[in-house]
């Protein structure tokens, strides 16, 4: 609890909010010195003495709170901003990728597709927001698109033409988004997920299906972050928040959208192989999307996205048999799940 803004304040105030046992002068609680950390200041900005002449009314308003752990979040929840706590730092947190499309074979159609690659969920990494203490925050993680089954769709459809048709004309859904709202702050991000990849309009014996790439995800919501100022770390040593540059991408105040899933398109000749597409990959470039399905021998599904990026596309031509419900292609993967990683920290004027 903060000591008082005004009014007689005596030591035993000073101590009961940073600690020290025994007699204690004022000389103990310069800022740095051990039990008070250093670059604290008032709710004016005004800076607690670190040597020299140091008064009561130095110590207004201030008090010790110290950044908390973090807490890493896969499913969507609430939680209450504690009493002295002022600001949410958020070192990442992303929309759910989408999922990559499923590779397609035709029947002398000249030509064969590969899947296209999901798309990437807008993302933050290292942001500060403004909160309020006793306010409840609710969090909500996206989802994760799923790639494209392409033994689900044979058994929905009948006969060889249909079976055909179904395994051409494919649709991935698209993340989900990932934000979080306080109850007094209201919206403080909202990162919206990647979109799926597709391929639509083929036919059995041409022409060869269009294949789009996921799309990537954009910034729907994104509060005014807190720029500059310090913090109490949590070894209880002053710091700026500038220093807050362990995200992934290694930089303070970032945020941007997600990345276009990659897109093989279509090879050239009856029979010819090709490999899925990749995932886009998510955090600018610094996490990987899924890799696209091999169109070696019987071939591999496109792979799984992760921490938001893309699933890989699936590839085409491959030997039939132990593929995907017989087919000559193979599955999307799946986009990566969105995420959150945040802890509660009191910023200093």
């Amino acid at each position: 609890m903060a000591i008082a803004s005004s009014g007689a304040i005596s030591i035993s105030d000073i101590s009961s909010e940073f600690g020290g046992s025994g007699a204690r002068s004022l000389s103990d609680y310069y800022a740095g010195a051990g039990l008070v950390a250093s670059s604290l200041t008032d709710t004016s900005g005004n800076a607690l003495p670190s040597s020299g002449t140091i008064k009561f009314s130095d110590f207004y308003t201030l008090t010790k709170f110290v950044a908390q752990s973090f807490t890493t979040l896969t499913s969507s929840t609430t939680a209450t901003v504690p009493a002295g706590a002022n600001a949410i730092h958020i070192q990442f947190a992303v929309g759910g990728g989408g999922g990559g499309c499923g590779g397609a074979d035709y029947d002398q159609a000249g030509g064969e597709s590969a899947g296209g690659g999901g798309g990437s969920g807008a993302f933050i990494s290292d942001k500060v927001f403004t909160v309020t203490a006793g306010e409840t925050l609710t969090f909500t993680v996206g989802a994760a698109g799923s790639g494209v089954d392409i033994s689900a769709q044979l058994a929905a459809a009948s006969g060889r033409a249909g079976q055909f048709n179904s395994s051409l004309n494919q649709i991935a859904t698209a993340g989900s988004i990932t934000s979080i709202s306080g109850s007094s702050t209201g919206a403080l991000f909202g990162l919206n997920g990647g979109g799926g990849a597709s391929g639509i309009n083929g036919d059995v014996a041409g022409p060869l299906r269009t294949n789009v790439a996921g799309t990537a995800g954009t910034i729907g919501v994104l509060f005014s972050a807190i720029s500059s100022g310090t913090f109490t770390n949590s070894s209880n040593v002053g710091a700026n928040v500038t220093s807050l540059t362990s995200g992934p991408t290694g930089v303070f105040n970032n945020s941007g959208a997600g990345a276009v899933g990659g897109n093989n398109g279509n090879c050239s000749g009856d029979n010819c192989r090709i490999g899925g597409s990749t995932g886009a990959s998510s955090y600018n470039g610094n996490v990987s999307g899924g890799a696209g399905g091999s169109s070696s021998g019987q071939g591999t599904p496109g792979q799984a996205g992760q921490r938001g990026s893309g699933g890989g596309g699936g590839s085409a031509q491959v030997t039939p048999g132990n593929s995907q419900g017989s087919a000559g292609s193979t599955d999307g993967g799946n986009g990566g799940a969105g995420e959150i990683k945040f802890r509660f920290i009191r910023k200093n004027a």
